[in-house]
């Protein structure tokens, strides 16, 4: 019986990703016996480099690192922020990125990071659960907004050449390259959720990669990566990607409803101080918010606002003592916490909010810019 054998005689694995070039030689084979060569293909391994970083340089200043953070309680009831990390791309000059959706998922709120190091507050503008693809909304000023250039994923072939492009375990914009190995493939989600006409391919995926772009040679987004098939918690040659042309539709179908509106957000937690607690604690003042913690990178956080440092139980309340205490936003005394929303909710993301505290003895004021809040 006749077969084909692909001889390698010459071979070079790149460290992205396993890649083959070179000299190949295919020759026909009956009973271990070479019959003839068939056919001779020369590879040139300086082609498909000179494309993969073409490719690169296209996309890669349009992905961005994706930060989360959920607001936990502790064993004390102490506040604790965890955070995750992931990956997405931008889609328009207005602000929009795409990433997946498990990436902000119960976020308090999101934080992205640009390839020239800038940062700002994304909110989420719309997603779609069951096929794990949220569309952010990013607010800041002199930002440097690249749209990338989205591909057709109909056109796809089994062994087409693509490269993942993402914060891998935090790793700013790494690339990795493979193949697509396979096409219209169905997985379950941990959660148990199906995700079907899913992209298979043998590109590093790894943590942290979710949400970011799929590029064919050319530097166009033919995928949104998503997950990985593992055993170890790390890559072993098998993710998935959603196809861009489906994405394409959840997208403009999100973007396409009205968006709720996005109230400004200062990122503290606290309580009202009331005339029986500022006597216990024989402050001398007679009104505000006392600070019980500050959001790590958030607006409070960058203003130098502070939270508390001691947990005490004073009747059936646990207060967080040590903190700042807000006296007045913009000239409006803080006595309540409608006091402190109408304050804050009167402006707009990205507006800059006067704050006039107390901190041991003292009386200070700072400048906060707001954020935009996921509530």
């Amino acid at each position: 019986m006749r077969g084909l054998l692909l001889i390698v005689l010459s071979m070079l694995f790149g460290a992205v990703g396993g890649y083959l070039s070179g000299v190949y030689i295919v020759q026909e084979k009956e009973n271990a016996q070479i019959v003839k060569n068939v056919k001779t293909i020369y590879i040139n391994e300086s082609v498909i480099e000179d494309a993969v970083i073409r490719a690169y340089e296209e996309v890669s200043p349009s992905v961005v690192h994706i930060t989360t953070t959920v607001l936990t309680r502790g064993f004390f009831y102490e506040i604790v922020p965890r955070e995750g990390v992931g990956s997405g791309f931008v889609i328009s000059e207005e602000g929009y990125i795409v990433t997946n959706y498990h990436v902000v998922e119960n976020a308090d709120f999101i934080r992205i990071k640009f390839p020239d190091g800038k940062e700002a507050y994304a909110s989420i503008v719309g997603y779609d659960e069951d096929n794990d693809i949220a569309v952010l909304k990013v607010y800041g000023k002199d930002l440097k907004l690249k749209p990338a250039k989205l591909g057709n994923s109909d056109n796809l072939k089994i062994g087409e050449f693509v490269i993942a492009v993402g914060n891998p375990f935090g790793l700013d914009r790494t690339a990795s390259l493979g193949i697509v190995s396979a096409l219209n493939r169905s997985i379950e989600t941990e959660d148990g959720k199906i995700l079907e006409n899913l992209i298979q391919t043998d590109a590093s995926i790894n943590p942290g990669n979710s949400g970011g772009p799929l590029i064919n040679l050319n530097g166009e987004v033919i995928g949104i990566n998503t997950a990985i098939l593992t055993t170890s918690g790390g890559s072993i040659g098998i993710g998935f990607a959603i196809p861009i042309n489906k994405a394409k539709k959840i997208i403009e179908k999100i973007l396409s409803e009205k968006p709720k509106e996005t109230k400004p957000w200062m990122g503290v937690q606290g309580i009202i101080l009331t005339k029986d607690l500022i006597e216990i604690l024989n402050l001398p003042i007679d009104h505000g918010f006392l600070i019980f913690y500050v959001a790590p990178g958030s607006p409070a956080e960058k203003a130098g606002l502070r939270g508390g440092t001691q947990n005490v139980i004073i009747g059936d309340k646990i207060i967080t003592l040590g903190g700042d205490i807000i006296l007045s936003v913009d000239g409006i005394e803080i006595r309540s916490i409608d006091d402190l929303r109408r304050a804050i909710y009167r402006h707009e993301v990205g507006d800059k909010i006067t704050v006039k505290i107390y901190r041991r003895g003292e009386i200070k004021e700072v400048t906060v810019e707001l954020a935009p809040s996921l509530e």
